[in-house]
């Protein structure tokens, strides 16, 4: 089965290869990531998040959910010294960089639940990857025509930071400046909230953030630094030619 659906502002694609009738879990996935494009976007004036940002509703009064992410988010806040910060100054609260990697890894759950083990679902790039080996491409950050490298993914997630699709949006919240230290910051981890929390926390600390991404539990790293040069640990799991394609 094979299924793509635009939800929360990108391209959400998922194939599953496992036999059987996957319908009601694909409808189960996109249905539960539109629920959260309604309850946690900070762009939508009614939503869980932003009534919380402006202070209509009390800390006690929110969401398991919700909660959860707030929690995310403080922990890579305290981890990267504040230069992770969902909360700057002038901007509303925006947990979008926990909320998107946090939600697909639960749409994976989903498709475990419901009997997949083998299958891909590809969030706007950010994989969560289950039964493989899949291969998964890293465009290169100054080339959109090119990759910078493939790796191979059996069971956990993949997620790059970056600022070839919306430029210096990623803030690093210690100076209020864009961060500027890396051109982008794959990260390989168990999960996708894992994986991708790590790689926007990390790219805000610029290239401080590589190290501290590496040091990060089942976490492994490829980095291009603002020199262009490429910083990658010995883990990290390029793939053997003669991988499956994904």
């Amino acid at each position: 089965m094979h299924r793509v659906e635009h939800v929360m502002g990108f391209p959400v694609s998922l194939r599953v290869d496992d036999e059987g009738d996957f319908a009601a879990a694909a409808d189960s996935v996109y249905a539960w990531l539109r629920e959260v494009d309604e309850r946690f976007s900070p762009f939508k004036a009614g939503s869980e998040v932003s009534c919380y940002g402006r202070g209509e509703l009390e800390r006690h009064e929110l969401s398991a959910d919700l909660g959860e992410v707030l929690d995310l988010c403080e922990h890579y806040r305290v981890a990267t010294d504040g230069a992770f910060d969902v909360r700057l100054p002038g901007r509303g609260l925006d947990p979008c960089a926990v909320v998107k990697g946090w939600s697909v890894q639960r749409a994976a759950d989903l498709l475990r639940a419901a009997g997949a083990r083998r299958f891909v679902l590809n969030a706007g790039g950010d994989v969560v990857a289950a039964g493989g080996p899949w291969r998964v491409g890293v465009r290169h950050p100054e080339h959109a025509d090119k990759l910078c490298t493939v790796l191979e993914l059996t069971d956990g997630a993949v997620a790059t930071s970056a600022r070839y699709e919306r430029g210096d949006h990623i803030i690093d919240g210690r100076t209020g400046r864009p961060a500027t230290g890396l051109l982008s910051m794959t990260v390989v981890a168990p999960t996708l909230t894992e994986a991708d929390s790590v790689a926007t926390a990390a790219f805000a600390m610029g290239a401080e953030g590589v190290g501290w991404a590496a040091s990060q539990n089942g976490c492994e790293v490829f980095a291009v630094d603002g020199g262009g040069q490429v910083l990658r640990t010995e883990g990290f799991p390029v793939a053997a030619q003669s991988a499956a394609a994904a």
